[in-house]
Order: C-alpha cells, then sequence, then structure tokens
C-alpha cells in the first residue's frame, strides 16, 4: 500500500471516529506511519485531504457490497433503509462534521460530496430497478431515490445526534422510522394495486432476472480473456449460485471435485453442499476435475486458503468479488442488463442458477435445500420457470407456422 492510499486511510478512520475538527494532521501522519511533511507535500492542507477521502476512499464500494448482500430481500425498501442506516451509523462522526461544517467548506470539496452523493443515488436506481418497486406515476425512480435517501440521511444524523437517547422527539425506534418509511413509499403502490391482496403481494415480491444464454457464454468468454481467476468466479456464480458472501468465504479445502462430481461446501449461515455443475445453459466448462475454478486453484503458487485472492495474496472479500464482476462486465456494459432494466450484478448470476434448475426439473424442496432459500422465498423463482417454458412453447408454435 502507497502512503498516499494509508494517509486517506487512515484519515477516513479519524474521521470517522472523532469528526473532521477534532482530528488533527499529525494524528493522521503518526496513525499512517509517515512525516507530516509528506501528507502536506501530497494533500495541501486538512481539506485537501479532505477532498482526497471523499474521491479516493472506497465508501461507495462498500456500499455496493452492503447493496448485494440485500438483493432479493422479502422487504427491499426496510432492507435498504437498515442497511444505509448501518452504513452511516458506522461514521457517526463524519456524518455529523460533513454536515455541520460544510459551510466552512471550500467548493471543490462540496462539488466532491456533491459527486459521492449522485453515485450513491445511482447505486440507489439501480438496486429499486432491480426489486421492481412501483412508484405513483408522478415519482420517477430517481426521484424516490433521492427522497429515500435524504430520509435515511436525516434519520442518520438524528441519530449520531441523540447518542442513544431514544426521546428524540420524532421516532421511538429505528424500527419505527423504517415502518413508516415502508409505508409512505408502499402507499403509492396501494393506490395502483387493485384490490386483490394477493395481486399486491406479487408487486412487492422479488423479481426474477435470469440472465439470457448469449449473455451468459459472453461473460464466460470475456471472463476467459482477462484470467484464470475471472474464468473461475464466473463459473462458480453461475455453476453453484452462490451468494456473494458465500463466494468471498470459499477456502481451497470446501472445493471437493473428483471423477464423479465437485461439490462446494458451504458454511455460515446457510450451511450446505452444492454441485458445481460442468453444464451451464447448453455449454460444457470442462470435467468435474478439470474446469475453471480447479485450473485456478491447480495454478496458484502461494499458501492463502481462500480461493479467491487479491493482488498481495490476501482473501478478496466481498468489496473485491464484486470489483471483479465489474471489471468483467466493463466491456460493452450496455449489454450487461437485465430484461427489467437494471444492470447484470452477481445476485442476477445466482438467479440465472436457480431457473435452469427448475427448468431442467429439479423439486422447490430440493432447490431450497441446495441454495440456501426457504420455500416461501422460491414462489417467484418457479412463476419465473413457468413464465419460461410458455414462452418457450409460444415461440414454438409461432415457428411451426412460418
Amino acid at each position: 500500500m502507497s502512503s498516499r492510499e494509508r494517509i486517506v486511510g487512515s484519515a477516513l478512520s479519524l474521521f470517522a471516529q472523532q469528526g473532521i475538527t477534532a482530528t488533527t494532521t499529525k494524528q493522521i501522519a503518526e496513525q499512517a506511519d509517515v512525516n507530516e511533511v509528506t501528507l502536506f507535500r501530497q494533500f495541501g492542507s486538512k481539506q485537501g485531504l479532505l477532498l482526497a477521502v471523499l474521491k479516493e476512499a472506497p465508501i461507495l464500494e462498500k456500499m455496493q457490497v452492503a447493496l448485494a448482500s440485500i438483493s432479493g430481500a422479502n422487504d427491499p425498501l426496510a432492507a435498504y433503509g437498515a442497511s444505509g442506516l448501518d452504513l452511516l451509523g458506522r461514521v457517526p462522526e463524519l456524518v455529523r462534521s460533513l454536515i455541520g461544517e460544510a459551510g466552512q467548506s471550500p467548493p471543490e470539496n462540496l462539488q466532491a460530496l456533491g459527486q459521492a452523493a449522485r453515485q450513491a443515488n445511482q447505486q440507489t436506481v439501480a438496486y429499486l430497478l432491480g426489486a421492481q418497486i412501483q412508484f405513483s406515476p408522478g415519482l420517477s425512480v430517481e426521484a424516490a431515490a433521492s427522497l429515500l435517501n435524504t430520509l435515511i440521511l436525516g434519520r442518520a444524523v438524528i441519530e449520531s445526534t441523540s447518542q442513544g437517547n431514544q426521546d428524540s422527539g420524532l421516532w421511538q425506534s429505528r424500527e419505527d422510522f423504517l415502518a413508516a418509511g415502508n409505508a409512505l413509499f408502499l402507499a403509492a403502490e396501494e393506490g395502483l394495486a387493485a384490490p386483490n391482496t394477493s395481486e399486491h403481494q406479487d408487486k412487492t415480491a422479488v423479481v426474477v432476472a435470469d440472465l439470457p444464454v448469449d449473455m451468459v457464454r459472453s461473460l464466460f468468454q470475456k471472463a476467459r480473456r482477462l484470467g484464470a481467476q475471472e474464468y473461475a468466479l464466473v463459473y462458480v456464480l453461475f455453476g453453484a449460485g452462490l451468494r456473494v458472501n458465500e463466494v468471498a468465504g470459499l477456502l481451497r479445502s470446501q472445493s471437493l471435485s473428483s471423477k464423479n462430481q465437485h461439490l462446494l461446501t458451504i458454511t455460515g449461515a446457510s450451511p450446505r453442499q452444492v454441485p458445481l455443475n460442468r453444464w451451464i445453459l447448453g455449454n460444457r466448462y470442462g470435467t468435474y476435475s478439470k474446469n475453471p475454478l480447479t485450473q485456478w486453484l491447480k495454478s496458484r503458487q502461494d499458501d492463502q486458503l481462500a480461493v479467491f485472492i487479491d493482488p498481495a495474496g490476501q482473501p478478496l472479500g466481498e468489496a473485491g468479488i464484486i470489483a471483479l464482476w465489474k471489471a468483467i462486465t466493463a466491456e460493452n456494459e450496455a449489454e450487461i442488463i437485465t430484461y427489467i432494466g437494471s444492470p447484470a450484478t452477481p445476485f442476477h448470476a445466482r438467479q440465472t442458477w436457480c431457473i435452469e434448475l427448475l427448468i431442467k426439473g429439479i423439486s422447490l424442496e430440493h432447490l431450497s435445500i441446495l441454495s440456501g432459500m426457504s420455500l416461501p422465498e422460491l414462489d417467484a423463482y418457479a412463476r419465473r420457470a413457468k413464465e419460461k417454458a410458455a414462452l418457450e412453447q409460444a415461440l414454438a408454435i409461432d415457428q411451426k407456422n412460418t
């Protein structure tokens, strides 16, 4: 890690712990293990360093990891609100400082803060599109994202200033706030929905956006060109349907391959074994004993236990998995869009895996065991599999008559 990266990381850590004003450049330099002169030479002043923190610190990457972890939540608005409050709650002093001292900040810092807010809002838009929440006709998804983030930021400021005092004069608890926010947004949905309760539930359910064959094949080809690890990652995502955190936590010893099968042992919240498929959407990727994952592990010369690693040989982590996926999908980004209009994510690879298994005949009970999802969570997947079968039959009839 370069001295600049250490300084920016230390500044973010100290700003988060004690605020911007209370943090001195001397403290930052000491934590970064550099001379204070080096800090001023690279950043000019504490305000210049704050500008670098706003532009370079991996805040947005952490947000993307958090969004990936809640993709497919049964209550997407409440999940987003809780996730946003958790992220901001980790840096209460920084939140207070950025807002309370905004009037003293130079224009370039305010511009950087505005740019970060816009980028965060874009990630929120992508999340809301993926959840396919229906807002009132006069409220665009972009406006809904801005409103949602404004509410969350306001609540975070209240939490950071009340310092645990429940009598804030507004909501008694975070749960009350999330319930009120959910009711506010879903009230518009209920106004659009038919009186039938089941129909309303369908609208708030998870939207399954599996990826088409050609797109998946293109991702495999791009990953193979980029490198063995990228190829292995795409293979694991589409071949075993793992969550991002499960991929990040996968160890070499948990990949068990033989002549007749390749199993991945998953630990954590949903412990289970998952077969790693050779055939993915009609294309075969090696054998059980020789495939993109086994080839990647065989090429390794290090002693690191993790399957996926960064350039320094350390476990890649969830943020690294997301970054690697983004690198794979970066080329021809306009083509890597789901049929509902949202950017393709590792969660959509998991959805694609589920749909393929259902179409091939696996029962919902067995898919529940392999995926770690409950049967009610799989209802949307069963419907999507039937929808695809109906589309295929309708297309076959149409082509038969030509």
